[in-house]
Order: structure tokens, then sequence, then C-alpha cells
């Protein structure tokens, strides 16, 4: 499974952003308000009114951090990150299996992501579930952690047993649509930056830089 788990935001901004979201007679609505026609069917959760202030606040937070981490450049080339809500699931609420939307109003959804709020041991399920071709992967991070993964996998959130469970769920447009150049890609990258950070500039480093940034020039889009 092609996926990135990665500690994203620090715990003087997860405790701003939380005291903000747990503020009252904020704008919750029903989640099937975005989710396509089929999702709609299974999924059971709240997300805070998009067009808010405090929304558009804590998103532009979100996408400025991940756009300016080295790691979620590398992995994910995004082009655009889109579509970015905040979510909370109560007691008996859950997401069912489902894939999401290839083309959005705000772009293409090469990429899924979800940055995890609360802490894992305050709430009772609420994992993230993952399809690939042979396996299922459960994820529930720290808070703060996030997992980006292809937006061509099923996956469902499970049913939320105890507590509550924050996130903030979005898509990124890749300059990369296909799953296996970007993993070439990152891997090119991340033994590049290896050999930098172990042995200094060379004349074989440059030519390896140089092959990456063509080789994205061609396959990107």
């Amino acid at each position: 499974m092609n996926y990135l788990t990665h500690q994203l935001i620090n715990p003087q901004e997860i405790n701003l952003l939380k005291k903000n979201l747990t503020l009252k007679d904020l704008p919750w609505e029903d989640g099937k308000k975005t989710a396509g026609n089929h999702a709609a069917k299974v999924k059971n959760n709240l997300q805070l009114d998009r067009s808010s202030n405090i929304s558009k606040k804590c998103t532009e937070l979100i996408e400025k951090k991940m756009l300016n981490d080295v790691l979620i450049k590398s992995f994910a080339l995004p082009k655009r990150i889109h579509g970015t809500m905040i979510t909370k699931s109560l007691e008996g609420m859950k997401y069912g299996r489902h894939i999401d939307n290839a083309y959005m109003p705000t772009g293409r959804a090469d990429l899924s992501f979800t940055i995890f709020l609360n802490e894992k041991d305050k709430y009772t399920g609420g994992e993230l579930l993952i399809e690939s071709l042979n396996s299922e992967s459960k994820f529930k991070l720290d808070a703060g952690g996030i997992i980006i993964y292809p937006s061509t996998y099923l996956h469902s959130v499970l049913e939320v047993l105890f507590g509550e469970r924050l996130v903030i769920v979005g898509w990124i447009e890749s300059y990369i649509k296909s799953i296996e150049e970007r993993e070439y890609l990152f891997d090119l990258d991340a033994g590049a930056r290896s050999l930098l950070a172990k042995h200094g500039r060379s004349d074989e480093l440059d030519l390896i830089f140089k092959s990456y940034s063509n080789l994205l020039r061609t396959l990107g889009d």
C-alpha cells in the first residue's frame, strides 16, 4: 500500500485548533451534504460549514503547513490541496465503505488525507480502514498525525464506540497522476537527499537531481 504517515501539527497548534473547534454554537451540519450519491448512503458524521470563518482559518493553516512540509511535498507532489474540511463523529457514527470522487468542484482527487486532532486513547473505534488489493489496514494516529493515501482505494471509518473523533480531511491534486510514478520519484528524491546529507554535494549527485527534475517535468501535468 502506497501511503505516508507523518506528524504534521505540533502540540501548540493542536491546542489552538481544538480550542476553536470546541466552541459552542459552531455551524456543524450533516456530512451527507458534501458526499457523492453513493457515499451519502453510508455516511453518518458531522462537518463544520466550510463557508464559516472558523473553518476557513483552520483549513488555511492546515493547507499552508502541508505545502511547506518537505516530506509531504516529496511524497505527494501537490499541485493543489482542496476540499479541506473539519469533520466530527460522535458515538454511534461511522462512514461506510466508499471511494472518493475522481473529480470534485475544487479539483482532481489523486490523494486523500486525514489529520487526527484527538489523542487516540480519548475515543474508542473510529479507525480509518483502507483496502488494497489483498489486504486491509487500520489507522488511528496520535493527535497532529496525518495519513496520505491514494484516492483510488476503497476506505471507511469504523463506528465510534466511545468519545468523539475529530479530524481534518481533504484531497490533493498531484502534478503526477500515477501512483507508481509518484513512488519512483519519491524514492529517487529521498535517496538523493540522503546522499547529500551524508556526503555533501558532488558532480554525480548533481546528475541525479538533474534526472529527477527532468523526470518530473516529463511525467507531470
